[in-house]
C-alpha cells in the first residue's frame, strides 16, 4: 500500500471566526505542516501587529510583507507571483510559496526561485465566489509543469480530496475547514487518515 506524504496546511482568514487568536492556538496545538497568517486585507503596519501576537503562539508563514517578515525574525514567506517578480531579498528565506493561477506562472515561480508553489482555486468555494474552478486538470498540469512541491487550494473537502489526491497534489491547504472547526485536533486527525 502506498502512504500519501501529502501535507496540511491551514490558510488564516480571521473574518471567519470569532477569537481569531485563540483558534490560531488550537489550530497550532493540532499541529498542521504549516500555518500560513495570509489576512491580505490588512495593510503591513495592521498586518505586523497581528503577526507578532499570532507569533507568540506559534511559528507560522507570514504572506505578502517581506520586511515585516525580516523584521520580525521570520524566514518562511508566501507571495502572490506579481510580488515575488519584484523581491529583491529572496536569499533572506529558507522557504518561498507562490500563489499561480497558470503552468506558466508555475514554470516562472520555479525558475525564480519558489519552495513550492499554492495552485487554486481547484473547486467551487465562497471565497472566490462567481469565479469558475479550475478543477484538477489544471493541478495536474501545474504539477507536471514543475519538480517543486504544489499545494492545492480552493474548495477541497472531504468528499472531493481524493479526486486532489489522484492528481497528484503535493498538499492541501484548508482555510474555512480550520477557522471553523470548533476541534481542530479531530479535524487534523480525520485528515491524516484520509490522506493515507
Amino acid at each position: 500500500m502506498t502512504i500519501c506524504m501529502c501535507k496540511l496546511i491551514c490558510v488564516t482568514n480571521r473574518k471567519l471566526c470569532g477569537d481569531f487568536l485563540g483558534q490560531v492556538a488550537n489550530i497550532a496545538a493540532a499541529r498542521p505542516d504549516r500555518i500560513i497568517l495570509r489576512e491580505k486585507d490588512l495593510e503591513e503596519d495592521a498586518y505586523r501587529k497581528l503577526a507578532e501576537e499570532v507569533l507568540r503562539i506559534t511559528p507560522c508563514t507570514l504572506h505578502c510583507y517581506a520586511r515585516t517578515a525580516m523584521q520580525l525574525g521570520v524566514r518562511e514567506i508566501h507571495l502572490p507571483l506579481p510580488v515575488f517578480r519584484e523581491m529583491q531579498e529572496r536569499q533572506y528565506f529558507d522557504t518561498i510559496g507562490v500563489s499561480c493561477h497558470s503552468a506558466a506562472e508555475a514554470r516562472e515561480a520555479q525558475r525564480l526561485g519558489a519552495s513550492y508553489i499554492i495552485a487554486g482555486h481547484i473547486f467551487a468555494t465562497d471565497c472566490k465566489k462567481g469565479l469558475p474552478p479550475r478543477g484538477t486538470a489544471f493541478l495536474k498540469e501545474i504539477k507536471a509543469s514543475v519538480d517543486i512541491p504544489v499545494y492545492a487550494i480552493g474548495g477541497i473537502t472531504e468528499n472531493n480530496a481524493a479526486e486532489v489526491i489522484a492528481a497528484g497534489a503535493d498538499g492541501i491547504c484548508l482555510m474555512s475547514g480550520f477557522m471553523q472547526s470548533r476541534e481542530p485536533d479531530t479535524l487534523i486527525k480525520k485528515w491524516r487518515e484520509l490522506l493515507q
